[in-house]
């Protein structure tokens, strides 16, 4: 039996679409790469009373992750909005789910980075970047950004930084992903690629 071809895991919490949206991207950039597959996946909301809330199977959108999903990748996107400048509780949750791989050193040596969307423009997409990638460097992962090579990061007038893609989605009605969005979150996805193949 052959084997299964390496996957990036693009794992994600979104509320309202626009963090899922931007993980579809980052898988299109993904899949520009031969031989390397994208697996998208998210996690379901906390639930405050500590019983299970949601079915078990998502109604629509990307099934939930599994550990094994986690374990099995040869790189790693998380995405999430931000929550006062850092991750929302459901990917935390879950990443705090982890301690056998950072103990076992599961992940050591893979690529792996992060992208977020926020409802203002300077609400604290950074910093939300910049904490989510210190579990990442727990587990012994290579950080991943956006080289201004990209010349999008340079251009947009959303959302875009080199620690990782970023969306503007507003306040209000929610704004779709830009094209400059786009391009650097697939950027992203592709360069994640990259380096999955060559850290392999």
């Amino acid at each position: 039996m052959a084997s299964e071809a390496p996957y990036i895991l693009v794992l994600y919490y979104s509320r309202t679409g626009q963090t899922a949206e931007m993980a579809t991207q980052i898988a299109r950039g993904i899949s520009r790469v031969p031989g390397v597959d994208a697996r998208i996946r998210t996690v379901p909301s906390v639930s405050p009373d500590t019983e299970a809330s949601l079915p078990a199977v998502p109604d629509d959108g990307a099934p939930y992750a599994g550990k094994d999903d986690l374990a099995g990748c040869s790189g790693l996107a998380i995405g999430s909005p931000t929550r006062f400048g850092n991750m929302a509780a459901p990917l935390k949750y879950f990443l705090d789910s982890t301690g056998d791989m950072w103990l076992n050193g599961t992940l050591t040596g893979k690529p792996a980075g992060a992208f977020t969307s926020t409802g203002s423009l300077h609400g604290g997409q950074e910093s939300t970047l910049l904490t989510m990638m210190v579990p990442l460097l727990h587990h012994g992962m290579v950080l991943c950004g956006v080289p201004y090579s990209e010349n999008a990061l340079n251009e947009t007038t959303a959302g875009g930084t080199p620690y990782g893609p970023s969306h503007w989605a507003g306040t209000g009605e929610q704004q779709v992903v830009t094209d400059h969005e786009k391009t650097i979150c697939q950027t992203f996805g592709e360069r994640l690629a990259r380096l999955a193949l060559k850290l392999r």
